[in-house]
């Protein structure tokens, strides 16, 4: 896979491409995450890339030309352009899951007040991580490139995300390591039974125990899905 992010922001990344699962599976060849600074493409002198808004209002509105030169100069017939906004669709693993399986992969970071809304007409996906406003979108693009890279096959063991929170639309179930005693808090037995058996069980139902106290909306979808 390859993944290309637009932003006025490169040293942002530094860090996240160079630490962990990420530097991994960019050194095993699994994946090529390229860091792109679209005022590279501004026709300007001093390489400006946003300007007032027209009818006025407060802050800088991210002009079309730097970021459409951009996308087309990367852009390849198995792209997929995405867009990082409030605006867009929340971000959710289902959607992680969708995204593993294209080949390009190009993530655009907005910043100051917005984008140029013809910006728009060249993107194939708007996508939001919450219902919350970001100084830019480079952290939720950094978000969007772990949770599909780590499901690009031998990124990590599949045994480590198929039963991942949200993955069955349930959260996850407990889970304990060593020492068995903890300043009085005890491991659950079935856990140190060696009964396999009983161990699914038993994380299933703690699935839909922690699922229905935590986030009972994902327990109303999952109904509504099998009603439909």
């Amino acid at each position: 896979m390859k993944i290309d992010i637009l932003t006025l922001f490169p040293k942002m990344f530094e860090g996240f491409l160079t630490e962990s699962i990420i530097k991994r599976a960019i050194n095993d060849g699994l994946v090529e995450i390229n860091i792109i600074d679209f005022r590279k493409y501004s026709p300007f002198k001093h390489h400006q890339v946003d300007d007032t808004p027209y009818g006025g209002g407060a802050g800088m509105v991210l002009m079309c030309e730097p970021v459409v030169r951009a996308i087309e100069d990367v852009k390849t017939p198995d792209s997929l352009v995405i867009l990082t906004c409030p605006q867009g669709q929340t971000y959710q693993e289902k959607t992680a899951q969708t995204l593993k399986n294209y080949h390009h992969l190009i993530i655009v970071c907005g910043h100051y007040e917005g984008y140029d809304e013809r910006i728009r007409e060249f993107v194939d996906l708007e996508l939001s991580i919450g219902d919350y406003i970001l100084t830019g979108g480079e952290i939720p693009a950094m978000a969007i490139t772990d949770s599909v890279v780590r499901l690009i096959e031998g990124v990590i063991t599949k045994e480590s995300y198929e039963e991942d929170s949200f993955t069955n639309n349930l959260l996850d179930y407990p889970t304990y390591t060593k020492p068995a005693s903890f300043r009085g808090m005890d491991v659950p037995e079935v856990l140190l039974s060696g009964n396999h058996q009983k161990i699914k069980e038993y994380r299933i139902q703690e699935q839909i125990k922690r699922t229905k106290e935590r986030r009972p909306d994902l327990m109303e979808e999952q109904n509504e899905n099998k009603e439909n």
